[in-house]
């Protein structure tokens, strides 16, 4: 089984490598992106199957020529090898478990302060300068949307856009509330406190994913306005945009020009009604649903960083890094590869039951 499955990959990749270099298929733009994803989402997955195949022929080369005498170098393989295939199937399976449709998206993400007033605040803020900075490590762009900015530092909200081929596949895992237990500066007790922000990741959606009917739409205008309620635009430029079917309410007063403001809410009103479709999705789907993070389950408790003993804890994989600064300033990679592996490995059990 796994044999035929190496060979399929094999003779796919290569078909793919010939596919890149036609003439035919570099003169259609669509169609030549459309290779070179297929081409860079199955490269993990070849380069496993050739290690396998290696890995294979020299156990069986190194078991017939024992069989001539004993050499040390060979025992050595014969005892190794087959562990490390056994690892490799795995892994292989696990490289083809079917993606989630939305991994190729750009993503938006609205950070809120949740439990604890100014504190809470200024982890917000701490939560959206480590997944910029980690957005800025993967080579991702970003760009603030709203904002709601703390009189005591950090933010009340704060919504930004990463983009990037594969920014949803990284960003997903992110979802939820997040904890943090320190000391405050303003604590004159020693005190640690525990505050909590909540993180939304919405795959942005094109207008093709989300049909929008504009008679379901009511939109408001009205003046932006700065921290303490002072005005600072003397024109109607914010946008209050809500769609009446599900109560979804989207404001947007950062940009000067009503017309800017408007589209910024409508991207991301399209972004949380495809959030809630797949939501919807999820509930029909059982057997999915601990596979899919950062949706329906947003309520529990995803990760907590605890400044006394500099240890960051994701509860859904009970993984724990001691490097919180590192953390902090967008080190991410460790907990985005294991929660990966563990959705794939979900996935792969419910493919498995089906």
């Amino acid at each position: 089984m796994i044999e035929q499955l190496v060979e399929q990959i094999r003779a796919r990749f290569a078909e793919l490598e010939g596919l890149m270099s036609d003439p035919e298929v570099i003169a259609d733009r669509e169609r030549y992106a459309e290779v070179g994803r297929e081409y860079r989402q199955l490269k993990a997955a070849r380069d496993l199957a050739e290690e396998y195949s290696t890995l294979k022929d020299d156990l069986e080369g190194a078991r017939e020529l024992l069989e001539e005498g004993e050499d040390e170098e060979l025992r050595k393989v014969v005892e190794e090898a087959p562990p490390r295939l056994e690892e490799l199937e795995e892994e292989i399976r696990l490289a083809m478990v079917e993606r989630d449709p939305n991994d190729e998206k750009n993503v938006i993400v609205e950070i809120r302060a949740g439990t604890g007033g100014d504190e809470a605040a200024l982890f917000a803020g701490d939560l959206f300068k480590m997944l910029t900075r980690y957005a800025e490590l993967r080579g991702f762009s970003t760009d603030v949307l709203s904002q709601s900015a703390s009189e005591a530092g950090g933010f009340k909200e704060i919504t930004f856009e990463v983009r990037g081929e594969g920014a949803y596949s990284v960003f997903k895992f992110e979802g939820g509330t997040h904890r943090v237990q320190r000391v405050p500066e303003t604590e004159s007790q020693g005190r640690i406190h525990t505050s909590t922000a909540t993180i939304a990741v919405l795959p942005e959606a094109e207008e093709v994913d989300v049909q929008i009917d504009q008679n379901d739409l009511q939109i408001d205008v009205y003046r932006s306005s700065g921290p303490g309620g002072q005005s600072v635009n003397t024109t109607d430029s914010a946008v209050r945009i809500t769609h009446k079917p599900t109560g979804i309410v989207v404001s947007m007063q950062d940009e000067k020009s009503q017309l800017q403001n408007r589209d910024k809410a409508m991207r991301v009103l399209r972004a949380r009604l495809l959030e809630k479709q797949i939501a919807e999705q999820q509930e029909q789907i059982a057997s999915e649903r601990k596979a899919q993070v950062g949706s329906g389950e947003r309520a529990e408790k995803v990760r907590t960083y605890n400044f006394p003993q500099g240890r960051v804890t994701d509860h859904r994989i009970k993984h724990t890094s001691h490097n919180l600064d590192g953390v902090l300033n967008g080190e991410l990679e460790e907990f985005t590869n294991a929660l990966s592996a563990e959705e794939k490995r979900r996935r792969l059990e419910a493919a498995a039951v089906a």
